[in-house]
């Protein structure tokens, strides 16, 4: 072979090995072929999922969870409907009874007003008083629950004192609200004392386990650089739990004196408290009222509003500042 020949030979060669590389090129340019309609169907059956017999995708798919909620479901509302069945009116209609109950509903909620037994003025004032009432029992609940939700958190304090508070804040909040009001209410007297005291024990058993639950969930690192850095117990405190968890914080207290506002209303009669849950009580039990008994409602619900919108905006107003 000539001189001339191999140039010529090697110049074929590398052409066609940049012909082979461009074609492998534009190859993995293209974009893969789509899989046909066979291997989809495999495929998707191999990852579990289940087709209906139109071909569409099932997205509630039944399981032994979904079964097992909806045989509870079932059997609830079976007993249910076997109770209304079964159940002894006496002389009363059930369906009477219901559709009457109806009515006094809308006429409650349709026609409020004032018939006579009280003013303007003693419903705005108990209202108040019940407001007060729940301002009080949030403030010292939240203060007290503070301090022990601080014991209770198991990252800020040591085991066994956070179980022994566990249990205590557990057992308070076991017993209901209104039985604690009742055992001031024995002890005390009525009064607005037997109320709030009586409102205390469930605000801060509630208190403490929403706060302390929260300090736990901080990152164990910041707490722990804190403390490498030798800063004390309440420094670490105000130093990263409270600024990090003050929203959270504040998003319970309001919830709790959203609660706390309600049994103020509900024991007013029973504590001798007084407040709008007095005269709601005569309302509806003494005088038998539709009328002022829907007005009392629409004012509680104007509370729960305004303490709902006031949260809110607390919450954006220190999310924005930090």
């Amino acid at each position: 072979m000539t001189k001339r020949e191999g140039g010529a030979s090697l110049r074929e060669t590398s052409a066609k090995a940049v012909l082979a590389a461009d074609a492998a090129s534009d190859a993995a340019a293209l974009p893969a072929a789509a899989p046909s309609p066979s291997a989809l169907r495999v495929g998707l059956a191999a990852a579990g999922v289940r087709r209906s017999r139109s071909g569409k995708i099932k997205t509630r798919v039944m399981n032994k969870q979904n079964a097992a909620v909806a045989l509870v479901l079932g059997v609830l509302a079976g007993l249910t409907a076997f109770s209304l069945a079964t159940m002894n009116y006496g002389k009363v209609s059930f369906f009477a009874a219901l559709s009457q109950a109806a009515e006094d509903f809308l006429m409650m909620m349709l026609q409020p007003g004032l018939a006579g037994h009280f003013t303007l003025a003693d419903v705005v004032t108990g209202l108040f008083v019940s407001l007060a009432l729940a301002v009080l029992t949030t403030f010292i609940g939240a203060v007290i629950a503070f301090v022990l939700s601080l014991f209770a958190a198991v990252n800020l304090s040591n085991r066994p004192l956070s179980n022994v508070i566990k249990a205590l804040m557990s057992f308070f909040r076991a017993v209901p609200t209104i039985l604690w009001v009742l055992v001031f209410t024995v002890a005390i007297g009525l009064g607005p004392e037997a109320a709030v005291i009586g409102l205390l024990f469930h605000s801060i058993a509630y208190l403490v386990k929403a706060y302390s639950e929260s300090f736990e969930e901080i990152d164990p690192g910041v707490l722990e650089a804190l403390r490498s850095c030798g800063a004390s117990w309440w420094q670490t405190v105000f130093s990263a739990v409270v600024p990090e968890k003050m929203s959270e914080m504040l998003s319970w207290t309001f919830i709790r004196f959203e609660i706390n506002f309600v049994n103020a209303v509900a024991v007013g009669a029973v504590a001798g408290a007084g407040g709008i849950g007095y005269q709601l009580f005569l309302a509806g039990s003494f005088y038998y009222n539709i009328h002022e008994v829907g007005l009392i409602v629409y004012l509680c619900l104007a509370v729960a509003i305004v303490l709902e919108v006031a949260s809110t905006k607390l919450r954006k107003r220190y999310i924005a500042h930090s």
